[in-house]
């Protein structure tokens, strides 16, 4: 009954000792931005909705698989994740003992003037005949013990726990940002090259038009109907349409180069190009409505939290540094001059060197680290509201070129018809004779120009899309689970929720 008393008040003293902690308590800071319009908490946020679901071109979605499984910077963002967690492994294992089995032997020798200095003759005389070459001692020791095991009253060992933790959490939202970079450049460079695609189509059918408009002219122009100047102005508008061709083609070229360095493998043989822009829904639209807290929830904002909360706990370790730590040292096993009598009886042995240390003179080291932890504090702050400010005008930037790009997009497209029709109109003129070459070949040059715009502005349109999920925190659903296995600690780790700035710490 003793024995079980003693047990639950050691249980009960080590639990008290163990939640002891000098960190300051976490405050999150205010977002130093205003608050964004036309959202509710109730609205389904962009971090909710997964890249399949966003993104529901088949052909887009295997591309965008096949990067998160080949991109290098994507694998780097995974092995400093793995790397994180090594790290707080490490940390973690310094709030345990660390026990070593260890097996010594011991050999002295002492010369024989060592062992005679300082005895009398008399006595020398009595201990009988020495030997001249001394005396060599056999010493073996097997035992199990822990070395220097710090007690943590105050915190140290666990603030630095507690940082290790947090910097392994804000690896992996950075690795989560990596990963939605990663799906946001790859949508925006397959809807470059499909992009591309169209352009050249467009290109290709004005080549051919003008082509055709200039054999018409060469046989007017032969025939004495037409005048040379307006031969050369619709063969100069085949050569353009001719130098545009090559520069699309170019163009395709580079971005399909690009599109591949972000998979980090060859674009799949299966995947079809044809027919641009006009492949149908490639990009889902998003809720008008932007929740209050979308800013907070980004992977960046919240590895930049995290570095912040890991700085705060630096402080927990740099105030502990003042106060007594005490460090225990034990071992137990058998001792014998003889190998043969290590596990005989009598031959036990065991050692048990508590020792206390209380800082008393440091040169300013103490004082010094804390005051440069609490600066490391401040810059933390100052980076976490940085990264709001700039998840603040990421959003609002593409909010803003989303409104404006669909009037654009809107008034494009009606141009296009408007010009349609008056190409066709100057083009019967030209070829009915009644007006001349100049005419068509302007509402020509007018055409392609405009259908050139519709197809950018189509393609900044979907780019500002995609844009604008990646700025919302896009989801990414699909890898959730696997991310859980890799970048969350186990159940039994808690994560703590008193590291953070005050303004009076």
């Amino acid at each position: 009954m003793a024995c079980s008393s003693t047990y639950f008040l050691a249980a009960a003293v080590a639990t008290l000792l163990g939640a002891c902690t000098l960190e300051p308590h976490y405050n999150r800071p205010p977002p130093p931005v205003p608050a964004l319009q036309g959202g509710t908490a109730g609205d389904t946020a962009a971090a909710d909705i997964g890249w399949r679901e966003f993104f529901p071109d088949p052909q887009l979605q295997q591309l965008i698989a096949l990067a998160l499984t080949d991109n290098r910077d994507l694998r780097v963002a995974a092995l400093n994740v793995q790397s994180a967690q090594a790290q707080y492994r490490i940390q973690r294992a310094s709030l345990f003992p660390t026990v070593d089995a260890s097996a010594v032997e011991q050999v002295q020798h002492i010369p024989i003037g060592v062992l005679t200095s300082g005895f009398p003759p008399a006595v020398l005389a009595g201990a009988g005949p020495l030997s001249t070459n001394g005396v060599t001692e056999h010493t073996y020791d097997v035992g199990v013990g822990f070395t220097s095991y710090e007690l943590d009253l105050f915190g140290r060992i666990r603030s630095l726990n507690h940082a290790a933790l947090q910097q392994y959490f804000s690896s992996g939202e950075t690795r989560r940002s990596v990963q939605l970079t990663l799906v946001a450049e790859v949508a925006t460079a397959y809807v470059a090259v499909l992009a591309d695609q169209t352009l050249l189509d467009i290109t290709r059918d004005t080549l051919k038009s003008q082509e055709d408009s200039y054999a018409l002219t060469q046989k007017q122009f032969s025939g004495g109907t037409t005048t040379e100047l307006a031969l050369r102005q619709a063969e100069s508008t085949v050569d353009t349409a001719r130098a545009n061709l090559a520069q699309y083609n170019r163009q395709q070229a580079l971005d399909r180069d690009a599109l591949q360095l972000l998979l980090g493998a060859p674009i799949p043989d299966g995947i079809d190009f044809s027919g641009g822009l006009d492949r149908g829904n490639m990009v889902a639209e998003l809720e008008e409505g932007i929740p209050s807290d979308v800013l907070v929830r980004r992977p960046d904002v919240l590895a930049a939290e995290h570095q912040l909360m890991a700085a705060n706990a630096e402080i927990g370790a740099a105030r502990a540094a003042f106060l007594p730590a005490i460090s225990l040292t034990g071992n137990f096993g058998t001792e014998s001059t003889q190998l043969s009598g290590l596990f005989k009886g009598g031959s036990r042995a065991w050692t048990f060197s508590p020792q206390i240390s209380v800082p008393i003179f440091a040169g300013g080291a103490n004082v010094a680290n804390l005051q440069a932890t609490k600066l490391a504090r401040d810059t933390g702050i100052a980076q976490y509201e940085k990264a709001i400010q700039t998840a603040f005008r990421e959003v609002a930037d593409a909010l803003v070129a989303r409104g404006t790009l669909d009037e654009q997009l809107a008034a494009q497209q009606a141009l296009v018809t408007a010009s349609e029709k008056a190409y066709r109109l100057a083009d019967m003129r030209y070829r009915g004779g009644v007006d001349s070459y100049l005419s068509a070949l302007d509402a020509q040059r007018t055409l392609y120009s405009a259908q050139q715009q519709l197809q950018t502005v189509r393609l900044l349109r979907l780019q500002n899309l995609v844009t604008l999920y990646k700025a919302l925190g896009g989801g990414l659903r699909e890898h959730a689970a696997a991310a859980q296995t890799t970048l969350e600690p186990s159940s039994s780790e808690s994560v703590p929720t008193h590291a953070g700035p005050s303004a009076s710490n």
